[in-house]
């Protein structure tokens, strides 16, 4: 269901990120899909944004559908193969100190790291939240049942 390739020192916790693929597969009715999760530092994650998004900046999180996406192709002999999430665990900590958390500083990464694992998922199931303003709201309440 999820392959991890972890580029980084960062401590992956492969169970949570399984059983969140797992929750946003299925209520996407996506039962049988794979997906491959990459954790890369900035300057890759950069190089990543700006070949593929135009945007010469890291970001905490990109993901690339096997289909139409800039991965096209990617597994052409897995038919069940959803594509690749790849997150940047360097952006998502900065990113997890600008929200309000209710816990530690170690709480607020956690779930900002699953925030954006369950964005790119949603992404590779087809939503795109800078299409419209009502995309956007289908996107983040998805996101935020799944977090729940």
């Amino acid at each position: 269901m999820i392959e991890i390739n972890n580029l980084t020192n960062f401590k992956v916790d492969k169970k949570s990120f399984s059983q969140v693929a797992k929750k946003v597969l299925l209520g996407e009715n996506r039962r049988t899909e794979n997906i491959s999760l990459a954790f890369v530092d900035a300057e890759e994650i950069k190089k990543l944004n700006k070949k593929f998004r135009k945007k010469n900046k890291p970001t905490d999180v990109l993901s690339f559908s096997a289909e139409g996406g800039p991965a096209s192709g990617w597994n052409l002999d897995n038919k069940n193969y959803l594509g690749e999430i790849v997150i940047c665990p360097e952006i998502v900590k900065e990113n997890a100190k600008k929200y309000p958390s209710t816990g530690s500083e170690r709480a607020a990464f956690k779930q900002e790291m699953l925030k954006v694992f369950v964005h790119g998922i949603l992404h590779l199931c087809g939503y795109d939240h800078e299409k419209s303003k009502k995309e956007e709201e289908i996107m983040e309440s998805k996101q935020n049942l799944y977090l729940k």
